[in-house]
């Protein structure tokens, strides 16, 4: 049974593979999510490249965008073929590229094509399909409409719904703006979870700490955080003890640099380049001296060596210690 209890959201160019393979080196039982893949990618682009990810990241769910049922049927398909333990679908991007193809946040005002979309993919894949979501879009934004959307889509067979505990603006405000500017609604997700008790209902959105997922796991199924767990990754280092009760030793941040060097090793040997990877990585470079430094090594001073391995060991060198 895969556990929802903690995860990390789905983050255009930033939960790629080599992401996740980091953070899988911090926490063992978090969820992982790709970033969302549309269904035309998918099916007409480079599927192998799109679908590929490391035995290590399980668990590990696919998210798709896409609103024609037969498509995401398709797809669902791929990622089960995929080895892929969920297939999520984005009900919550505000990005006016997605909007004028019908993916995201926008499909919150069509309930019964979201409810078409699940059905197609369960019907097509036994893995469990999962859906991402906000709280409204403007114009659509009462709780009522919010019922009707998750009741809807919970007659087609889904148990499992993301809460962004937000609105999306459709007009006038960036995909970053839609992360910041509407207010959090804690609230509102919690209602849905007392008028839903049969379904799974995740909270994400701002949350920042463990102890802010201790608390809302009192009144929700799970938690997801997205960019705290990409700006600060070493508090996933704790998640397993804190939130799901493990006993095995806190990894430290030296040991999961030093747990990367074989991984960058063989994408070096493949042909790419070693700041592909340790972009993600700089996050672990914060709190203690010499991060600052740590953060240059891999962020600047990679671009201008012939040695990026040994880079690599001057900045692990750095986080002994801290």
């Amino acid at each position: 049974m895969l556990s929802r209890r903690f995860s990390v959201a789905p983050m255009m160019d930033w939960t790629d593979r080599h992401c996740r393979f980091f953070l899988r080196q911090l926490s063992k039982h978090a969820l992982l999510y790709t970033e969302m893949v549309t269904t035309g990618a998918l099916l007409h682009g480079d599927t192998a490249r799109f679908l590929r990810y490391d035995e290590s990241e399980h668990p590990l769910a696919l998210q798709l965008g896409g609103s024609v049922p037969g498509d995401l049927a398709a797809c669902a398909k791929l990622a089960e073929a995929a080895g892929y333990d969920e297939v999520n679908l984005n009900v919550g991007c505000p990005s006016d590229r997605v909007q004028n193809n019908m993916i995201g946040a926008c499909l919150m005002g069509h309930p019964q094509l979201v409810a078409d979309c699940v059905k197609a993919m369960r019907d097509a894949v036994g893995v469990e399909v999962t859906v991402k979501h906000r709280i409204g879009i403007n114009g659509r934004d009462s709780y009522s409409q919010l019922c009707d959307f998750v009741g809807q889509v919970r007659e087609a067979g889904c148990r499992s719904f993301t809460v962004h505990a937000r609105i999306a603006i459709l007009e006038g405000l960036s995909p970053k703006q839609n992360r910041e500017v509407p207010p959090l609604r804690y609230d509102v997700a919690a209602q849905l979870k007392r008028d839903f008790p049969d379904l799974e209902i995740i909270l994400n959105g701002g949350i920042k700490t463990l102890e802010e997922c201790r608390e809302y796991l009192l009144t929700f199924d799970g938690v997801m955080l997205g960019r705290e767990a990409y700006h600060n990754p070493y508090l996933l280092a704790q998640v397993d003890s804190s939130l799901f009760g493990s006993n095995a030793p806190v990894i430290s941040r030296a040991q999961a640099l030093r747990n990367m060097r074989p991984y960058i090793e063989r994408h070096l040997a493949e042909g790419g380049a070693m700041h592909h990877v340790t972009r993600h990585v700089l996050g672990l470079g914060q709190g203690f001296p010499g991060a600052r430094r740590f953060r240059q090594l891999l962020s600047v001073d990679i671009h201008k060596t012939d040695e990026p391995l040994a880079l690599l060991d001057q900045a692990t060198a750095l986080l002994e210690g801290h």
